[in-house]
């Protein structure tokens, strides 16, 4: 069997190479960084990680954990990533390949050879630039990391502080101000509600209104729902409806606590996890507004014509989809400004041959375990014992793919990688059983 390359030991790069190991596959696994976690790493000395300083999972642990390797049950049930970091080290641990990452190495470029794929690295201490050959490359680099600021940007111009979230970490740098906070995700909840403890005064302003789902629906985690027997064998619409119902009866209707209602359907975005926003709205503590018009100097103009002194905005905006080290033009499967991917069950670019996406996925549930159940369809792949469909049968199932996603979803950039927790799983699964007959 050819040697893989695995490019990133985050959450996802690190179920690669557990399943690699445990298949005896021969791999080397690239990390920019001097730690394994990723996004997980606070303050990772690789450059990319956005968590900040409060941030806890919004999925359960009992949702998020390997298969090979389940949380502690003394873990809470919404860890903190210094948690989930030091689980992440203890996977690594438990499996023995720790030894099978470079460190401090990051890629540079990836491109085709006529074994496979060259692939340069940077020593980011000596800054000696490297090549190597392998038969198949996973790329494992994370999509949360490369920030995307509002586009086309707002007209005028703003005297204050403007950052990503992506560069925020602690809420002091608030203190006494008037702060911004634009978008309704998880983030933007997030950091308005440490904004409101310390700042003079929080303003929340998005596009749209966004379905705000608490961390616990009587008595149980949430997130439990997407596995449960109604996720299982119910319609969408059903699971739709009854989940709204529950909603109604837990949180009541959230125009009563100053946010619009959504406009799409409960299952047609992907869901705001908070069970702090409400409280500060209904405190007063945060004051919600519709989209930016317009940046004034000193302040801002909202879309209803109002105005207010800023100090400070926080563009809770999302990410781009981002491989410096492929080619645009070579590979634009993976290419577009949109974040549209062309990839075979989410994994696969038809045009290249053993070169595979893990964890490019935007899950109702945690990436995680899903991003295992993709490496162990990769390593069938590389092995052997599973083989591909013929590329106009790849091709087809993309384009079907898209297609459920504008029928389903809400239009943006931030629903182009979305898949059901459940259902992909069964997908996966049963891509695994029709390739192997494909041998």
């Amino acid at each position: 069997m050819d040697r893989v390359c695995v490019i990133g030991a985050g959450s996802s790069g690190i179920a690669a190479c557990q399943v690699l190991s445990a298949r005896g596959i021969d791999y080397d696994c690239l990390e920019t960084g001097s730690e394994i976690g990723g996004n997980w790493r606070y303050l990772n000395d690789n450059g990319m990680s956005s968590a900040y300083r409060s941030l806890h999972i919004n999925t359960s642990r009992q949702m998020m954990e390997f298969k090979s390797f389940p949380m502690p049950q003394h873990l809470p049930t919404y860890p903190s990533h210094f948690q989930i970091a030091e689980y992440f080290d203890d996977f690594v641990k438990h499996h023995g390949f720790r030894d099978r990452i470079r460190f401090r190495t990051e890629v540079t470029r990836v491109s085709p050879a006529p074994d496979g794929y060259a692939v340069t690295t940077r020593d980011r201490d000596t800054g000696e630039e490297v090549s190597a050959s392998y038969g198949s490359v996973i790329v494992a680099n994370g999509h949360h990391w490369s920030p995307r600021l509002p586009e086309p940007a707002f007209p005028g111009s703003f005297d204050g502080e403007e950052l990503h979230v992506h560069f925020y970490k602690t809420p002091e740098r608030f203190a006494d101000k008037k702060v911004l906070v634009l978008g309704i995700g998880n983030s933007a909840c997030d950091i308005a509600v440490e904004s409101s403890r310390v700042a003079s005064r929080t303003y929340l302003a998005m596009r749209r209104g966004a379905h705000i789902m608490p961390k616990f629906l009587f008595g149980m985690p949430t997130d439990h729902l997407t596995t449960s027997p109604l996720a299982r064998f119910a319609p969408s619409w059903l699971q739709a409806l009854s989940v709204r119902a529950m909603l109604r009866l837990s949180r009541g209707k959230l125009s009563d606590y100053g946010l619009p209602e959504p406009s799409h359907g409960i299952l047609a975005a992907h869901p705001t996890v908070s069970d702090d926003l409400l409280t500060r709205l209904g405190h007063g503590d945060i004051t919600v507004k519709p989209n930016v018009q317009r940046l004034d100097g000193s302040g801002v103009v909202f879309a209803d014509g109002t105005r207010e002194d800023i100090d400070v905005i926080v563009y809770c905006t999302g990410y781009k989809v981002d491989f410096p080290f492929l080619d645009a033009a070579e590979f634009s499967a993976v290419s577009s400004p949109d974040n549209e991917v062309s990839l075979y069950r989410r994994v696969v670019d038809p045009a290249h041959p053993g070169l595979y996406f893990l964890g490019l996925i935007q899950p109702l549930g945690a990436i995680m375990p899903l991003a295992e159940a993709q490496s162990e369809w990769i390593a069938d792949l590389v092995s052997g014992q599973a083989a591909l469909p013929p590329v106009p049968e790849m091709k087809a199932e993309i384009a079907g793919y898209r297609a459920s996603l504008r029928s389903r979803y809400v239009k943006s950039k931030r629903h182009t990688l979305e898949v059901d927790f459940l259902g992909y799983q069964r997908e996966l699964q049963a891509e695994r059983r029709a390739g192997a007959a494909r041998r």
